[in-house]
């Protein structure tokens, strides 16, 4: 049997965006494919410790913070923060253009409080109220602190959230050198959210890392993610897998569809592939 390495993003393929439970099917088709001889890594956005709460479940490793953070098993691959000064100017441009970040480091993530306060006070105005009830619900879930909690820690990704695109003109020419934008088509609640990653590392760059290390092919890797923040490693595994519930842009560079994370999908797709099966 061909030994296979698997990599799964988390919110809209592992679980439900912002929670931490997976389905038990998505569980039981881990369970079987590491018990075939599998290997299962959580692929994520994410840094450590939002992700930290699913590592009581079976995974052999994770690759954190878009590819900047990688863990197999207990041995640190990769560790690659923004240097103090790429943070610095980052901050400033995006702040001075009126952007809000929420930082994201190893043990913690830190957010401006003035973008709560913002919707706080536009909450009668379109969307904010469903944008701050969301917003709530994910800063309590993902444990993400508000800014005056940081504490100097290491830097690896910038979350932005912006009223307007042209808000991030600036930046983007600023900071282009060094980082990359990924910025969703469309806009959630009618606002800009998007990610500043260092262009040292992606989630391509990391699924590359990993089956060097676990001397598997990358051509024997297989992706499942739903947003185009995954499209580095979709591009880059073997075969590339978008759930239902996944951005039609995703669905279009993905090999193939399966069901929503709602539905199984991840054990139907486990299946289809022969990853795992009765144990």
């Amino acid at each position: 049997m061909k030994r296979r390495i698997i990599f799964l993003d988390i919110d809209g393929t592992l679980t439900e965006p912002g929670k931490n439970i997976p389905p038990d099917s998505a569980l039981r088709a881990i369970r079987e494919a590491r018990a075939a001889g599998h290997l299962v890594y959580l692929c994520s956005g994410r840094n450590f410790d939002m992700l930290s709460p699913l590592l009581k479940y079976p995974f052999d490793g994770v690759i954190a913070s878009s590819g900047g953070y990688i863990r197999c098993g207990g041995e640190l691959l990769y560790d690659c923060p923004m240097t103090p000064e790429q943070q610095k100017c980052a901050l400033d441009v995006l702040r001075k253009n009126g952007v809000f970040c929420t930082i994201e480091c190893v043990d913690g993530s830190y957010t401006d409080e003035g973008f709560k306060d913002f919707l706080k006070k536009h909450a009668g105005e379109g969307s904010n109220s469903e944008m701050l009830r969301w917003r709530e619900q994910i800063e309590s879930s993902l444990h993400i602190q508000p800014m005056t909690q940081y504490r100097g820690q290491p830097v690896y990704k910038i979350v932005m959230m912006a009223e307007d695109r042209r808000q991030l003109d600036e930046p983007q020419r600023v900071l282009e050198e060094d980082f990359f934008f990924s910025i969703p088509q469309g806009g959630r609640f009618g606002f800009v959210d998007a990610e500043l990653v260092n262009r040292s590392f992606d989630k391509g760059k990391g699924v590359v890392r990993v089956c060097e290390r676990m001397g598997i092919p990358v051509e024997d890797s297989i992706g499942f993610g739903d947003s185009i923040n995954d499209r580095e490693m979709l591009q880059t595994v073997g075969l590339s897998v978008c759930m239902a519930n996944g951005s039609e842009e995703v669905k279009k560079m993905a090999d193939e569809v399966c069901p929503a994370v709602t539905e199984d999908g991840l054990y139907q797709a486990f299946l289809r592939h022969g990853l795992c099966g009765e144990s």
